[in-house]
Formats: C-alpha cells, structure tokens, sequence
C-alpha cells in the first residue's frame, strides 16, 4: 500500500492580492449577467412596446427618456462595453496572444479605458443628435 502524500492546498482568498487583470476577469462574469437580467428584459419590453400600439410605446418612451431611464441606460452601454472589451481581450488570450503578465495588465486595463471612451462616445452621440 502506498503511503498518501498530502496534497497540495490552493492559497486562501485572503492571500491573493488583487490585480487588475483578476477583476476584468470576474467583471466579465458579471457583466455578462447584467446584460442577461437586466438588458434583455428591457429589449423585450421594448419590442413588445412597439409591436403593442402607440399607446404601449409612449409609456416605454417616457420611462426610458427619464432621468432614470438615461442613467439604466448609460450604465448598460458601459455594461455592454465593459462585457464586450473583456470579451475581446480573452479571445485573442485563448488564441494564445497577450499572455505574458505585463501585457495581460496593460491589456485589463485598456478594457476599461475602451468601455468608458465607448459609452462615452455613444451618449455624446446620442445627446448630440438630440439637441442637449
């Protein structure tokens, strides 16, 4: 009978430091959730506003163009953004690319830069093509 050798313990939680690139990573688990529970129902509404009548569209309208509705909708475009930037960077990480640690660093951090100059750009878009 062989003698069992103790097997090796992953480091608590507490040990790890966090990084940059530990956050993009989780940050794209959740965002992907956001977009699931949150931005589908609101599509969903919308689509079944606009195939309702006039009536069901006014009120979809008048929520989503209130100051509540532009802040759930600057927050799901950073969301969208966020998710999507991530997205990108595990690609080209999974094809093997962008491995090494100072890129992987670099790389999360840009994640965010491009989300906030890409929500940034939307809204300042759509404000502007609405005369604010």
């Amino acid at each position: 009978m062989a003698t069992a050798r103790p097997r090796p313990l992953s480091p608590h939680i507490s040990i790890w430091r966090w990084r940059v690139h530990m956050l993009v990573s989780i940050l794209h688990r959740v965002t992907g959730h956001g977009n699931a529970l949150v931005g589908v129902p609101l599509f969903v509404w919308w689509l079944v506003a606009a195939a309702t009548g006039p009536q069901a569209y006014a009120t979809f309208y008048s929520v989503a163009t209130s100051p509540f509705g532009y802040l759930v909708g600057i927050g799901l475009t950073l969301n969208f953004f966020q998710h999507l930037m991530s997205g990108l960077r595990h690609l080209v990480m999974d094809g093997g690319g962008a491995l090494e640690i100072q890129t992987a660093k670099k790389t999360a951090t840009m994640t965010f830069v491009g989300s906030v100059l890409l929500t940034a750009l939307t809204w300042g878009a759509i404000f502007l093509h609405k005369g604010f």
